[in-house]
């Protein structure tokens, strides 16, 4: 389920500011018809922290009708309060999700047991696999690798990790920690080709948003045995990747489903419409690459 290509969802607002449920399903029939491997409601990418209870509740429910079973749905279920990521992670599982992504506790900067604490807490609530979401450049604090150690020891439903710190020596520790039972996927899509190289699994990705066929093209290009080919893409899609983090993500991805005619390029303060010059530097991505 956590393995290949992996799309951070984003989440599809009206004019008006409200969730697009119909450019949401449109948006879920998209990826199964490319191939992507599963979808993420619900994270960063989907704009998560500016939700609503009900609307979070409500953007994982229309993305398991819309999936009806055809590709998994891992629901983004984590928060900085471990009860509120209990009552979460119990919807979503109630609700037919098929996993859930726990991002770290932001802004509690918790030591490295309450980590663990936090996380033993919601596997032990659930049924369903769990990836943890490791990403300390927006919570403030890394899960070391001997603490996804010991987790994935201890919590049989722990079987992965979103690795975006960033570090290829800490992927490497993790998959030397856990063993091949569990599975170590990119939070970055600049780093999806260098961490299968060393054991990872593939990506939760952000420009999939927009490319979805040829990031699974170039996953399933590594993964069988083809990485002259699967070279090929990364650097095809580099110039694009870097496209995608000119500003905070999702700004930039959702700005460029806005130019492509996917969904509404709205966003939630305190996300705010890219400045002039970076527009244009998307632009230029996007024709480069030959989508507008």
């Amino acid at each position: 389920m956590f393995r290949g290509s992996v799309v951070a969802l984003v989440t599809p607002f009206a004019k008006d500011g409200s969730v697009d449920e119909r450019v949401l399903r449109d948006l879920v029939a998209f990826h199964i018809k490319n191939g992507s491997d599963g979808i993420v409601p619900c994270g960063t990418t989907g704009e998560s922290a500016t939700l609503d209870y009900d609307e979070h509740e409500k953007v994982i429910e229309v993305c398991i009708q819309a999936a009806k079973g055809r590709i998994p749905v891992i629901a983004g279920t984590g928060s900085n309060s471990t009860q509120e990521a209990v009552m979460m992670s119990r919807k979503a599982e109630r609700a037919g999700a098929d996993g859930l992504l726990l991002v770290s506790p932001y802004y509690n900067k918790p030591t490295q047991k309450g980590l663990y604490l936090h996380f033993r807490e919601i596997a032990g609530s659930v049924k369903i696999p769990i990836m943890l979401y490791n990403i300390a450049s927006r919570t403030a604090v890394n899960i070391e690798p001997e603490t996804i150690a010991r987790l994935a020891a201890d919590c049989k439903n722990i079987v992965a990790v979103k690795e975006a710190s960033g570090s290829l020596d800490q992927m490497s520790r993790v998959i030397a920690l856990c063993g091949e039972k569990f599975t170590v996927t990119s939070g970055d899509d600049s780093l999806t080709l260098p961490l299968m190289a060393i054991g990872g699994a593939g990506i939760v990705s952000v420009v999939a948003n927009i490319v979805p066929k040829d990031v699974k093209e170039m996953v399933t290009a590594f993964a069988s045995g083809d990485s002259a080919k699967a070279q090929r893409l990364h650097y095809r899609l580099a110039p694009l990747v870097k496209a995608m983090f000119i500003e905070t993500n999702p700004i930039p991805v959702k700005t460029a489903m806005g130019l492509l005619g996917m969904c509404e390029p709205s966003l939630r303060l305190p996300m705010c419409e890219m400045a002039p010059e970076n527009l244009a530097r998307l632009e230029k991505a996007l024709k480069d690459y030959g989508l507008l």
